[in-house]
């Protein structure tokens, strides 16, 4: 029987390098949950292999995108797999630290709301050909940069190296996040409204 017609194409897609490294952020959301189930373990090591674990994967964000560039193997379904695969990380990895009580859930609401606001935004955008008005500013890429520090700290709940004492920074860090999320948010929105404005006329 004769392959369907892309099917290469599309099997490349899904299973280059860069892709796939994409995909191990998803599959790493129930690893980190599971971690805590795991009664066997005292609760300080499961803070550690939590914060190992979510260290490493957020790594391949970059990894990712710096593969895809150097084995030239950029694709439109990497470019939309990619901030997917982050915000379910960040999203379950903030829902994690409201359950274990060290992320206040308001705060985690701004994050996880604004995440899916924007993105929604975007796409709007991006349909009336107007995606460039929200492209990613130096605030948003500051405000990721905050959270991911603050999200192991969070995670780690303890002092590292015997110096930091990362439940202290980490809550600082998250609201910091929180403040920069709205702060994006309000950014893109306005950089959105004229475009809305025109639309809607």
């Amino acid at each position: 029987m004769k392959p369907l017609p892309g099917r290469a194409t599309i099997q490349t897609m899904f299973f280059t390098i860069p892709t796939l490294m994409t995909w191990t952020r998803i599959v790493a959301i129930p690893l980190i949950v599971g971690v805590y189930y795991l009664g066997s373990l005292k609760v300080e090591t499961q803070n550690l292999i939590a914060t190992v674990m979510f260290v490493l994967f957020a790594i391949t964000d970059w990894l990712d995108g710096f593969l895809a560039r150097k084995l030239n193997q950029t694709s439109a379904f990497g470019a939309f797999l990619d901030p997917v695969a982050d915000k379910f990380l960040v999203c379950a990895a903030l829902l994690i630290l409201v359950h274990m009580n060290r992320v206040h859930v308001l705060v985690a609401l701004i994050i996880i709301g604004r995440e899916i606001a924007i993105s929604s935004l975007r796409e709007w955008m991006a349909q009336i050909g107007a995606s460039k008005s929200v492209a990613v500013h130096m605030v948003g890429k500051l405000k990721t940069t905050v959270q991911m520090v603050a999200i192991p700290f969070l995670l780690y709940d303890g002092v590292l190296l015997g110096v930091i004492d990362t439940r202290t920074w980490g809550a600082v860090l998250i609201l910091i996040a929180a403040v920069l999320t709205i702060w994006s948010m309000v950014y893109y929105m306005q950089k959105a409204l004229p475009e809305i404005r025109a639309r809607v006329k």
